[in-house]
Parts: structure tokens; C-alpha cells; sequence
């Protein structure tokens, strides 16, 4: 039985995405469950955001071999091996971390290359297309896993794709504005195209004994993020973008008839809307750890302080929304909210 995978991505950068890939691990593994996070975005924002300079110069110059994604897929990419062990980073006692590697981005034009090929039945084709699946799978089971989340680059190339076939759920989160509408509306055909193309290559996989994903990308969920908040609502020039959100989900990826009149409100596609929490921005990247976890010695005091007690209350809820979707038992509220961070943790917004 395979550790479920869930994928954030849209088309569109610039979302917030990785501080949601970040928040949600914390939470979920604050919440009793144990957790991989995966950095497979050759830009390492999410990496970034879990370790200080210090230990990512340790890790990216460990004995001449960077202790990342790139090290575990190389044997592969060098045609001298399988995926190799994976290591990942223990940030607290149920959270580990998959670490990026800008060199990932020289694996893109392999996992193009063989794309076709395993409609030949090139046994290195699958092993090829698999890596991305068979690597995570990997460090969950040596972290006892409950749920492996993986952070994603804004693009459709082949990386990403490889990725998504990897993933067993896909969260969509976007910004109030047309382009990350537009970003949607590009990856509904993309995911389609994709599980389709991979259910066809699974029939003509010629080896049994490799365990390769379901390739099954269900989309559980769009979330809206970052939007500025007057008097409890989106700030005007957002509206008209929101508004558009129920129908453009449900025509792009769903492929269904919208319901009329549905709002981000009322939407049951909507797993959330977050403010930005932009005031507890800058001492959650000084205090390297998630925003919902600041303390007054940390500086969250007053006003600050009522805003983490609220973002903590606020992704709890996104949280258990998603574990529900996801099918993901154990999920239980901490007995107290407290700071389990690492020395090496820091929020990073995209």
C-alpha cells in the first residue's frame, strides 16, 4: 500500500504556493501525523524555506554529493543505476524534508526522451518516468510516513508532468487575478492529457516486478490566497476575479456544467481563502519558523499575537479539510498549540 502523495500546483507562479506546502506540513505533522514534504521545483523555494544558509551550504557540498533529490535520481539519469536511497532532512520528530536541487532542471530533457519510449516498452523508460514516484515512496516508508506533500514549479514541462503522474491528489492554489485563472485553465487539459497518456503506458509496462505510481492526479480543491482584506472583504479589484473562480474550476478541471451563482464562499471546490497575513510575514522569517507557531518572544505580541492564534485556528481547518478529501486518517488536534520548530526551519513566501 503506497503513502497517498499530494501535489500543490498551478500553472501561474507567484502564489504562495510554497509557504502552503510548508504551513500544511507543519500543521499536519503538528496534528499527529507524520509527513514528507518533497521539493521537486529546481528553484528549491521550499527547501529554502525549511533549512538556514548554513546547513543548506552542509547538505549541498556533503563528501562532493549534495544531499538532494538530484543525488538519489543521478545513478539513474547516468544510466550506472536505479534511484538510489533518498535522504531526507528530520526538521522535528514526524516532518521530513526531500530536499531540492537546482540541478534537477538537466533531468527535464530525459523525462521528455522517454515519454514515447515507454509505449515501446523500454524497461528504462519506466524506471526513468517512475523515479519521482519510487524516490518519495522511498523516504516515506523510512519516515513511517502517513502522507507525502510535493512542492511544484509554474510550468508544464516534463519534470512536472512526471511529478503529477507521481501524485495521487492535486491541490490547485491561486491568487485573485486573471493569469492565475489562466494558469487553471491551462492545467485541466494538462492533467487529463497526462493520466491518460500514463493509464495507456501502464498496459505496456514489461516490468511486473517495478512498482510504478497510479498516475491517479485527482483534484481535491482550489485555494485562494493572499488577498488583501478591508473590512472583512477582498479589496474591489479582486472581486471580479474570485467571482469567476467556482465556474473556471469547474468547466477547466472538472469538466461539469458551474453552478449558478456559486461564490469562493458557498463553493464546496473551495478548500479555503487566507488572508496574507503579510504583518506576520517578517517575524516568521526572522524566527525561522511557521507563522501559526510565533511566540512573544519571538515578537508576536498584541495584534500579532491574536493574528498567529487565528492563522494557527485557519490552516488547522484547511488542514483537516484536506485530510478528508485525502482519505488521510489520524489527523487529531494537538493538546496544545506549541512551537515544535527546528533551529533550521524559516517561512519563505514565493
Amino acid at each position: 500500500m503506497s503513502i497517498p502523495v499530494i501535489a500543490f500546483f498551478n500553472n501561474k507562479g507567484g502564489v504562495g504556493k510554497t509557504s502552503m506546502v510548508y504551513h500544511l506540513a507543519w500543521m499536519f505533522s503538528d496534528c499527529g501525523l507524520r509527513v514528507i514534504a518533497a521539493d521537486l521545483d529546481p528553484q528549491c523555494n521550499l527547501t529554502a524555506s525549511f533549512l538556514d544558509e548554513d546547513r543548506l551550504e552542509q547538505v549541498i557540498s556533503h563528501e562532493g554529493k549534495p544531499l538532494t533529490v538530484f543525488r538519489a535520481i543521478q545513478p539513474l539519469k547516468e544510466g550506472i543505476g536505479d534511484v538510489a536511497e533518498p535522504h531526507y532532512e528530520l526538521i522535528s520528530d514526524r516532518l521530513g524534508l526531500v530536499l531540492g536541487d537546482m540541478a534537477l532542471s538537466t533531468f527535464e530533457d530525459d523525462l521528455s526522451d522517454v515519454w514515447t519510449k515507454c509505449l515501446e516498452r523500454d524497461p528504462r523508460a519506466f524506471r526513468v518516468t517512475s523515479a519521482f514516484w519510487r524516490l518519495v515512496q522511498k523516504a516515506g516508508e523510512k519516515q513511517e510516513a502517513d502522507v507525502i506533500f510535493i512542492d511544484l514549479g509554474p510550468n508544464l514541462g516534463a519534470i512536472n508532468r512526471a511529478a503529477l503522474i507521481a501524485s495521487d491528489f492535486v491541490i490547485i492554489p491561486l491568487g485573485p487575478d486573471l493569469f492565475s485563472l489562466q494558469g487553471m485553465q491551462n492545467l485541466g487539459p494538462a492533467i487529463r492529457m497526462w493520466r491518460d497518456g500514463w493509464k495507456k503506458r501502464l498496459a505496456e509496462n514489461p516490468l511486473k516486478q517495478l512498482p510504478l505510481p497510479p498516475g491517479g492526479i485527482q483534484p481535491i480543491g482550489y485555494m485562494v490566497l493572499r488577498h488583501s482584506i478591508r473590512l472583512d472583504r477582498p479589496v474591489k479589484a479582486f472581486e471580479r476575479w474570485m467571482a469567476k473562480m467556482p465556474s473556471t474550476y469547474a468547466e477547466a478541471i472538472l469538466q461539469c456544467i458551474p453552478v449558478a451563482g456559486a461564490t469562493v464562499d458557498t463553493d464546496p471546490n473551495c478548500i479555503a481563502k487566507l488572508r496574507d497575513y503579510r504583518s506576520l510575514m517578517p517575524l516568521a522569517q526572522e524566527s525561522r519558523k511557521p507563522m501559526f507557531f510565533l511566540k512573544p518572544a519571538d515578537g508576536a505580541m498584541g495584534a500579532h499575537a491574536s493574528a498567529a492564534t487565528k492563522a494557527y485556528e485557519e490552516f488547522k481547518a484547511v488542514a483537516s479539510k484536506i485530510a478528508d478529501r485525502a482519505g488521510i486518517i489520524g489527523f487529531s488536534r494537538p493538546a496544545s498549540n506549541t512551537n515544535t520548530t527546528s533551529g533550521h526551519s524559516q517561512m519563505l513566501f514565493e
